[in-house]
């Protein structure tokens, strides 16, 4: 086991050699050495290199520094794994970095070579940084692929489907890629070793992940050792592409009615009312919303309160807003449209909320597009009757992504949830029938609005109109 792969330390690890004192430093955490024995230098500096095994490294500090210095080292370097900093590789073939700090690298015994195996469905091949990279959602390394013949070797593994026997059916890879045995058995082991390969078949809280599900959620969320957002402070070049408010998206400008919120403050419902009688509702009056209870609940929801600048702005984002909802950052990546069906006076159609004027813009007029956009509404929600408005929640995607990386599109979806929220509980306050819509059709809508969708695309939906007066209660 000992001879298996070859050692060196995680890309982003520095070594700094000052006086009698040796320091050790990642993103997260720092190993300071006092007095370090010539062999325990000696090894560390191998590590930096990478082109030893862990035998190889422990006889080097035993020649040294004796035979129990080797002992300790060998020990102590499985906490400097644990934290992520060494890297394993079957030269020259592949690479594992650690990728999360609780890192774990467990090397099977050879029983694993007449067991059945599979290549996890959780692993993918993607470019990065002009490496083809080897990931999983499950596994806390990431697999630098350096030869071409590791990705034959995990194509054969994809289409095995569990019937992939290495004491069996290794010659044919072996023929094939020009392999030694050995070698094409490290790589096997590297593979189990960092979960790329699965033993046992996924047991039943494994098997209700989706593939991209699991992704998401593992690649959102902290702990990660290779997280973008661990790196310099950010800052906001393109805001001139992404301002705090989007441009106008027509010259016709539809004035909307400012509710008295002194009043509202004295007679509207309380919170209290709001949150415990908030439900969805899906039926409507056949008195449809009007225009001035649409333009009551945007303003109440979603208008800019307020303008400002931070005194000082070292991310360079320069004018910021206030809004009813929160918002990472303050920085409002999210806009609104209105799809009309019925709407009092205003005709049908597709518009734009323009949130620091209060008005409405036409988009599109009505056509069997729009919609077509309508009648998913309806399927989505139960097929009960034909939403009155939908309102189309996009993100400008260039407002969030500069700062927040790897979280960002995650912190989308949170930001949409604390909107709906605003929705349902303003709805209920006014008396109108609200509901969330879990689906909506971003490539349709983007052609519809004749927007971009990798600059700025649907990512939520909700129908709202006039409530039936037995609902109002």
């Amino acid at each position: 086991m000992l001879d298996l792969f070859t050692l060196a330390f995680s890309p982003d690890l520095s070594i700094a050699s000052e006086a009698e004192k040796l320091t050790l430093q990642s993103r997260e955490d720092r190993l300071i050495l006092d007095h370090p024995q010539p062999g325990l230098r000696t090894a560390l500096e191998q590590l930096k290199q990478g082109n030893l095994t862990l035998a190889q490294l422990t006889e080097l500090v035993s020649e040294q520094d004796g035979g129990e210095a080797g002992i300790t080292f060998a020990s102590e370097l499985e906490k400097l794994v644990g934290l992520g900093w060494i890297c394993h590789s079957v030269l020259p073939l592949v690479t594992a970095i650690p990728i999360a700090k609780d890192y774990e690298f467990n090397v099977p015994d050879s029983s694993w070579q007449t067991t059945a195996i599979a290549l996890s469905r959780f692993a993918f091949l993607h470019q990065d940084q002009q490496q083809l990279v080897l990931e999983s959602p499950r596994s806390k390394s990431k697999l630098v692929i350096l030869d071409w013949r590791v990705g034959a070797v995990i194509a054969k593994l994809a289409q095995s489907d569990r019937k992939f026997i290495f004491d069996t059916s290794a010659d044919s890879l072996l023929a094939d890629l020009s392999l030694e045995l050995e070698e094409l058995k490290r790589l096997f082991a590297l593979l189990i070793a960092t979960q790329m390969i699965d033993l046992e078949p996924e047991d039943e809280t494994i098997t209700q992940w989706k593939f991209h599900n699991l992704l998401f959620h593992h690649y959102t969320r902290l702990g990660r050792l290779d997280n973008s957002r661990k790196l310099n402070l950010p800052v906001f070049e393109h805001r001139d592409r992404y301002p705090y408010v989007k441009p106008v998206m027509s010259d016709q400008a539809i004035p909307l009615i400012k509710p008295d919120l002194t009043a509202l403050a004295k007679n509207d419902m309380s919170l209290t009312e709001a949150i415990e009688t908030r439900r969805s509702i899906r039926e409507y009056s056949d008195q449809p919303i009007t225009l001035a209870q649409l333009g009551e609940f945007l303003y109440r929801c979603a208008r800019v309160k307020a303008v400002y600048t931070l005194p000082e702005d070292p991310m360079q984002i320069g004018e910021s807003t206030t809004r009813p909802y929160p918002a990472g950052g303050a920085l409002y990546e999210l806009e609104i449209y209105s799809i009309v069906h019925q709407c009092g006076d205003l005709a049908a159609g597709l518009y734009h909320y323009q949130p620091l004027s209060h008005t409405l813009h036409p988009v599109a007029d009505w056509t069997p597009e729009v919609e077509s956009l309508i009648y998913d509404a309806w399927r989505a929600t139960g097929q009960q009757s034909i939403p009155q408005t939908v309102l189309i929640i996009t993100a400008r995607f260039g407002r969030l992504f500069w700062k927040y990386h790897d979280i960002a599109y995650s912190l989308i979806l949170k930001h949409v949830g604390v909107l709906y929220q605003t929705f349902y509980l303003v709805a209920t306050a006014m008396h109108l029938a609200p509901s969330a819509i879990g689906a909506g059709n971003t490539t349709k809508f983007c052609q519809i609005a004749g927007l971009n969708p990798y600059k700025e695309a649907s990512v939520g939906e909700f129908s709202l109109g006039a409530a039936k007066p037995q609902q109002q209660s």
